[in-house]
């Protein structure tokens, strides 16, 4: 017997899609399913069926003095179904960290920092006796199914007189774990942004990928993609929103749109303030803002389903496959009047807005209006 049947629903493409879940994992996906089942929700050719949405780029360990904020609160009921936090925690902070994110809903995953320290200033790599690569690997071992990369903070503000030599201890890292995935931030210079790209590769993910800033991949002056953000893209360089208070600007995004240069994942870089008071307030509205800017809501969805479940081997999760875990997001495409911000206070009016209206993890469902 089906434990839960999502009937008459649709894809991103519009077409029809009913999908069926036994014992938490996806047991058949058709685009008509009219088995029993314990459970039968029935969209009534209304609404979206996706993979669950995959967020790979937030902040939430409660912890934390600076980036934090509660799973649950960006998770499901946002619509969101797994969370990758991206390196508030190092090898003194990460075990805390999964004990107490074990109790959340949504599931949780973490990149750590090659800081010991994680986060818990703004400085983290300024010091390089922080890096102790042997106290990460221990981690990694102790817990191989939370930590599924490595992120390392590429800014000034992070690295102080340290330029990209935290940069090239992350890569040795890497190449030591068997090529775990690596996520690098950029931001203020030094580190240039060619100091960083020229030592990235294939499949590592740039975070922050249209921000504003000087040292981003847009040139100010002549409003062209820098060539090696070009070549780094080229090279599979995978760009990743991390829209943040401070690391999206619609000018930046817009002109990489216009040059082919397509983000491979959306993440939004949450946390309680950016969540609270804008400009990011969750996934969602993070997709709206592509939306806004041309993309088609079949380019989006992969962006926050298969592709960061890619980025970071997450080999069960992403796709509306049988046999994969069970976890997927019902939403809408509403007509509406939105103003949308991007992090440099530029804004867009969008018409069309994205509604959540229920999250499944593992089988179990969520209505997010009940939440």
């Amino acid at each position: 017997m089906i434990d839960l049947l999502i009937k008459n629903g649709k894809n991103s493409q519009e077409e029809p899609l009913s999908v069926a879940i036994t014992n938490g994992k996806i047991s058949a996906v058709a685009p008509q399913i009219n088995d029993e089942a314990e459970r039968i929700i029935d969209l009534a050719g209304k609404h979206y069926i996706s993979a669950g949405w995959i967020d790979d780029h937030v902040h939430c360990d409660t912890e934390m003095p600076i980036y934090y904020d509660q799973p649950d609160e960006i998770g499901i009921t946002k619509g969101v179904t797994t969370i990758i936090d991206a390196g508030s925690t190092g090898a003194d902070t990460i075990a805390s960290f999964y004990k107490h994110v074990k109790q959340a809903k949504t599931n949780v995953y973490a990149l750590i920092n090659i800081s010991k320290t994680g986060i818990i200033a703004q400085d983290e790599l300024s010091n390089l006796k922080n890096i102790q690569k042997e106290a990460v690997k221990q981690k990694i071992a102790e817990l191989p199914d939370f930590i599924v990369g490595l992120k390392a903070r590429m800014s000034k503000t992070v690295v102080g007189e340290n330029n990209y030599e935290p940069l090239l201890l992350a890569k040795e890292l890497q190449d030591e774990l068997n090529d775990l995935p690596l996520m690098v931030h950029i931001g203020s210079n030094p580190p240039d942004l060619k100091e960083i790209l020229t030592r990235l590769d294939a499949r590592d993910v740039l975070t922050h990928c249209f921000n504003g800033k000087p040292n981003g991949i847009l040139d100010q002056t002549s409003s062209k993609i820098k060539a090696v953000a070009k070549e780094a893209y080229d090279r599979g360089v995978r760009f990743d929103i991390g829209h943040g208070t401070d690391s999206f600007n619609f000018r930046t995004a817009r002109l990489a749109k216009a040059e082919g240069l397509t983000p491979y994942s959306l993440s939004t870089d949450i946390y309680h303030k950016n969540r609270e008071k804008g400009p990011v307030y969750d996934l969602a509205t993070t997709m709206e803002k592509l939306l806004s800017l041309g993309y088609s809501l079949a380019e989006i969805i992969p962006m926050v389903t298969t592709h960061p479940a890619d980025n970071f081997k997450l080999h069960h999760k992403g796709s509306l496959k049988e046999g994969f875990d069970a976890d997927l997001t019902i939403f809408d495409l509403k007509d509406g009047h939105k103003e949308l911000t991007d992090s440099n206070g530029n804004k867009m009016i969008t018409h069309t807005v994205i509604e959540p209206i229920y999250t499944i993890v593992g089988g179990k469902v969520y209505d997010i209006g009940s939440l």
